[in-house]
């Protein structure tokens, strides 16, 4: 699993992936710590720091929907190049706040994958296992063939 994390195209400090829980054809489990000292608190908002929904978003698409896009992938062919990845639609529903700190863990359920088109249904619980938010996000996969 940890080759999965990887294979992802981002890097310290927009990488939202810690770990990957569980992972199989129809659906993945990962987590993640929002650390403290994370840039984007220091505005977001004054003297009461919370994580921001695009932010929990790129978390839930990131394990939701690219690591499970990258092990569908790898299912299909040995080349373990991941390339190209765009988001194609969110549709997202926030319920409760991420404090600095915290650890998060996403959960996804792919919906369909077709002609390298991802979509799931992503939640987002809290420590306290408590929903956070939950939506649908898309994207497209594809493999880089220009790279030798």
């Amino acid at each position: 699993m940890q080759e999965i994390i990887k294979q992802l195209p981002y890097s310290v400090p927009f990488l939202f992936v810690d770990e990957i829980l569980k992972i199989d054809n129809e659906s993945i489990e990962g987590a993640y710590t929002f650390s403290a000292d994370l840039d984007f608190y220091k505005g977001h908002f004054k003297n009461n720091p919370v994580t921001p929904g695009v932010i929990l978003t790129e978390c839930m698409a990131q394990i939701g929907v690219v690591c499970l896009g990258i092990y569908l992938l790898n299912q299909k062919e040995e080349d373990k190049r991941i390339a190209k990845i765009a988001l194609s639609s969110t549709d997202m529903e926030f319920l409760r706040p991420v404090y600095p700190g915290e650890k998060v863990r996403v959960v996804s359920t792919k919906q369909y994958f077709r002609f390298n088109k991802l979509k799931c249904l992503v939640e987002m619980f809290d420590s306290e296992d408590k929903l956070v938010c939950r939506g649908m996000i898309a994207g497209m996969i594809l493999k880089n063939k220009e790279e030798e």
